[in-house]
């Protein structure tokens, strides 16, 4: 029962626009918890139009896409929000 309940479990994920990066009109979005960090990359380079994308979170790292959205929420969420900063040139190391 806590399985289903883990993967029915959504996070609210809020994009920051660095540099040169289009502003999202909607910068707050929930997803999956269960769902890998690629459905975050995908979804947003959708909201872009943009297919290189450079992603970090709390403007510290850039995840590995086969992350789950729920073990980085639960290591860096800010105010229960996952702060995904993204960028169309490399802005971090």
């Amino acid at each position: 029962m806590q399985v289903e309940a883990a993967q029915s479990k959504k996070v609210v994920v809020l994009f920051r626009a660095t540099g040169d990066a289009p502003i999202l009109k909607v910068s707050k979005f929930k997803i999956g918890a269960a769902e890998r960090f690629a459905k975050v990359i995908e979804f947003l380079r959708k909201q872009i139009h943009r297919d290189t994308l450079f992603v970090y979170i709390n403007s510290a790292f850039s995840p590995n896409p086969d992350e789950l959205v729920a073990d980085l929420f639960d290591n860096f969420a800010l105010e229960g929000k996952l702060v995904v900063n993204y960028a169309c040139s490399l802005a971090w190391g």
